[in-house]
């Protein structure tokens, strides 16, 4: 089901972790890749993702952190 633009959860993939539509990439490598300091065009090549799709990773993690209530 797709939950975001390029943004997909699939029970049947990574046990319904929230992955790149299409991929089988979830989106806290692509997070978790460029905080550790991989930057686009490495995490587009290691992972075959484009720039919009992590556009999309960006968008969706900032949705969820902007969601949480201290």
């Amino acid at each position: 089901m797709e939950i975001a633009p390029y943004i997909t959860i699939n029970p049947d993939i990574h046990h319904g972790a929230v992955v790149i539509t299409g991929t089988r990439v979830p989106v806290s490598i692509v997070i978790g890749s460029l905080a550790g300091g991989m930057n686009f065009e490495e995490v587009m090549q290691e992972y075959e993702l484009t720039k919009e799709q992590i556009d999309a990773a960006l968008a969706y993690a900032a949705e969820l952190v902007a969601k949480i209530n201290f």
